[in-house]
């Protein structure tokens, strides 16, 4: 039997008890719309929330929240809060849930559903004219679409504060990119309000038409989840490639892409900005493809001559991934995770020698480092986090950008995550280990700086 975590518990029932609250507190002053378009909002809205499609990592969309603000301008004052909020409360009884037995989920979705219906429809009941007309229809829409935002930001706020309560989490950027959805919210709530203003004045015989909008806009949503799902397979099926052939890499690109964003975050990055570096980390080694396999797992030092081949392979990704449109924008800051702060370096066209490479080049190439070298590799076992983030600020400045590392010594301190050997702090003894074949401890989560070649060049694998 799973332990129960009384934490999640106790956060999940509070939340649940607000929404209830709320609820009966609403019985009290406001009166239940008892007509027979409630029934029709009231499923629309559960079937839509259930069926929330992810159109960024984490984050569920659904036309739900334009069926809400509509119910609420049809509704009016006096019923609009407590008839969209027993449907919210419908909405959050999800059979998923209940299946898998993911209590927590139940309760905080049902609170912070009923507290975001409630807000939202506050604001249109503060907000509406006296009177629906024709005239009037712009300040419905502008009323409603006030509505949406304040859904959105009360619907954030308690995500965010559930995140942290009940999972004990500081870091949470996963769930960062959920303001970006107060935008579609305030276009949603606009139509919403012109919806629900076209019912009031021309009748129930719209609510077809209206329920023809709704599932239009929850088809584009799907349609482009749809797209991203097949776009990130296309990802995943160069990475399995790249592991395939290196397995050494298994786990590094996106352990490289949870660091860039642990980085991106400490330096203000958002949404689309984090985004934007999670798929160039994915795809920052794919180049190696076009490397030899020998190469790749060779357990020595690289020869000059394989150095310069091994150096291929950051300006190869553009050429294995050219064709792929979706990818394009990437391409410029994979292609330069080795290119130097300083200007010095190696890549495609994310390096200009003698140049600052662009800051998410910078924030790749400082996340590949600290991964590198925390993991084991063919050449060298792994080494502590201690060695890598001293290795990191020693060339602050000249290969790495000091912002950088200074967002990502934050990171780690503020999360408390730690990776890498426990022991090992001497680059020639992980080589020698390495060499020898000798398992002196379990892997850790790979390498990436510095070893001196032949004619005093700097050479990394990672």
């Amino acid at each position: 039997m799973p332990r129960i975590d009384l934490n999640r518990l106790f956060i999940g029932g509070l939340y649940a008890l607000s929404g209830a609250a709320a609820i009966v507190w609403l019985a009290q002053v406001e009166s239940f719309p008892l007509t027979l378009t409630w029934p029709v909002f009231a499923a629309a809205f559960v079937y839509f929330h259930w069926q929330s499609v992810e159109v960024n990592d984490r984050l569920l969309a659904s036309p739900s929240v334009m069926v809400i603000l509509t119910a609420a301008v049809v509704f009016g004052p006096g019923q609009a809060m407590l008839g969209t909020a027993v449907m919210a409360a419908l909405g959050a009884i999800n059979p998923a849930d209940i299946r898998r037995r993911r209590i927590f989920q139940l309760f905080a979705n049902f609170g912070q559903l009923v507290l975001s219906a409630v807000m939202g429809s506050w604001l249109v009941e503060l907000t509406l004219p006296a009177s629906i007309a024709p005239a009037t229809m712009t300040t419905v829409a502008l009323a409603s679409a006030i509505g949406a935002v304040g859904y959105g930001v009360v619907n954030i706020c308690l995500v965010i504060a559930g995140i942290r309560l009940a999972l004990r989490r500081q870091n949470v950027w996963p769930w960062s990119g959920m303001a970006r959805l107060i935008p579609s919210n305030l276009i949603m709530g606009f139509l919403g309000g012109l919806l629900g203003a076209t019912m009031v004045l021309v009748g129930p015989v719209t609510l077809p038409l209206i329920l023809v909008v709704f599932f239009v806009g929850h088809l584009s949503m799907d349609s482009y989840a749809r797209l991203r799902e097949a776009q990130l397979d296309t990802l995943a099926g160069f990475t399995k490639a790249l592991e395939a052939k290196d397995p050494y890499t298994a786990g590094h690109t996106e352990r490289v892409a949870y660091f860039s964003q642990l980085i991106g975050v400490e330096m203000g990055f958002k949404g689309a900005d984090l985004e934007r570096i999670r798929v160039a980390a994915l795809i920052h080694d794919i180049g190696k493809l076009a490397i030899p396999s020998d190469l790749l797992r060779k357990q020595g030092r690289l020869t000059t001559d394989e150095y310069d081949l091994m150096q291929d392979h950051a300006h190869m990704v553009e050429e294995v991934l050219g064709e792929v449109e979706f990818l394009r924008p990437m391409l410029e800051i994979a292609s330069g995770h080795h290119s130097h702060f300083d200007g010095a370096g190696y890549g495609g066209s994310g390096h200009t020698e003698g140049e600052r490479p662009g800051i998410e080049a910078r924030v790749l190439a400082v996340a590949d480092a600290f991964d590198a070298m925390t993991s084991t590799r063919p050449y060298r076992k792994a080494l502590t986090q201690k060695y890598a983030l001293a290795e990191l600020k020693d060339k602050a400045g000249t290969q790495f950008d000091p912002h950088c590392v200074e967002a990502l010594e934050a990171a780690l301190e503020r999360t408390g995550e730690v990776y890498g050997s426990t022991v090992i702090e001497s680059d020639e003894v992980a080589r020698k280990i390495a060499e020898r074949n000798v398992n002196f401890e379990a892997p850790a989560p790979e390498p990436l700086v510095a070893e001196d070649t032949s004619d005093g060049r700097t050479a990394s694998r990672g």
